[in-house]
């Protein structure tokens, strides 16, 4: 087992090979079709596209996640931010 404090590598390695893979797949489909060599230039394309992927995910992770963590709240907060009764004047 890979041990955990690789985990946000790991992540970001899977996640950026599974987007580009689909991604590439997408756009070599779309320009050569589904013909002769379509599988050659795809892997083509994967690679090169995961190449530029998995650098652009370690790099974007830190601000993904504090982006995150401002359009979002705990939901007890929420819940009680909306429970508590307006004060008197």
């Amino acid at each position: 087992m890979i041990p955990t404090r690789f985990s946000p590598l790991l992540f970001a390695l899977i996640l950026s090979g599974l987007m580009s893979l689909l991604v590439s797949a997408v756009s070599t489909l779309r320009v050569l079709g589904a013909g002769p060599g379509f599988v050659e230039a795809w892997l083509s394309a994967w690679l090169a596209a995961w190449l530029f992927a998995f650098p652009t995910v370690l790099l974007v992770a830190p601000l993904t996640r504090r982006l995150v963590g401002l359009l979002t709240c705990e939901e007890h907060a929420a819940a009680n931010a909306r429970a508590v009764p307006p004060s008197e004047p």
